[in-house]
């Protein structure tokens, strides 16, 4: 998988700041600053969507308290993978989507601080606030991942798969720690391995239902 420098945008209010403040910077810088403002409005969107869907267990419970049929308890088997597989497909195109967006963010914030370097003024508040855009989102991730682990090892139909989930949360908090750093690039090596181990487990659900 590879990053594409392309954004795309939604509406959002926090960055409405006065125009005035690009008065002093080249018309590429202003450029900069609308692709950059297109970019981390979508990513607002993707905290969002980043967590993990609730993922509920229900338990039929017979008040004649007879012992369900095969047929009943591999219905049920078969309906709990389902679902995880869903919840898995889910984090995979959540992360797809910040990743794709994830390029154009650090391109864009490179322009804006580069033209404001050339024309001897400050990086805009509008980067910093782009860069604590990215690491939050990361953050909601690595908290959706950690959701997901926890339900696979708590699922006994679930369980078979955890071994090889385990550690996608990891991965998620090491490209947290890469964004803290102002790493993104390095960032997104890590979540692309995170893509890499959810396609793998989702494989392998698909193929030994």
């Amino acid at each position: 998988m590879t990053f594409e420098r392309h954004s795309s945008s939604r509406v959002t209010l926090w960055y409405n700041h006065p125009s005035s403040r690009n008065s002093g910077l080249p018309e590429n810088s202003s450029r900069g600053e609308f692709t950059l403002k297109r970019t981390t409005i979508t990513l607002l969107t993707l905290m969002l969507l980043a967590p993990s869907t609730a993922f509920s267990q229900t338990r039929n419970r017979s008040n004649s308290r007879q012992k369900p049929t095969a047929a009943t308890a591999s219905q049920r088997i078969a309906q709990v993978r389902t679902q995880g597989a869903t919840r898995l497909a889910e984090q995979i195109k959540n992360l797809s989507r910040f990743m794709y967006l994830l390029g154009g963010v650090t391109s864009s914030i490179a322009a804006v601080e580069d033209a404001a370097r050339k024309a001897g003024a400050s990086p805009s508040d509008q980067t910093q606030q782009s860069r604590a855009q990215v690491r939050a989102t990361i953050q909601n991730i690595r908290e959706g991942l950690d959701k997901l682990e926890i339900d696979f090892r708590a699922t006994p139909e679930l369980q078979p798969y955890y071994i090889k989930l385990a550690g996608v949360a990891a991965g998620a908090a090491a490209a947290e720690e890469r964004a803290g750093a102002n790493q993104f690039d390095a960032a997104g090596r890590q979540l692309l391995n995170v893509v890499n181990r959810l396609t793998d487990v989702l494989l392998l659900m698909r193929t030994t239902e």
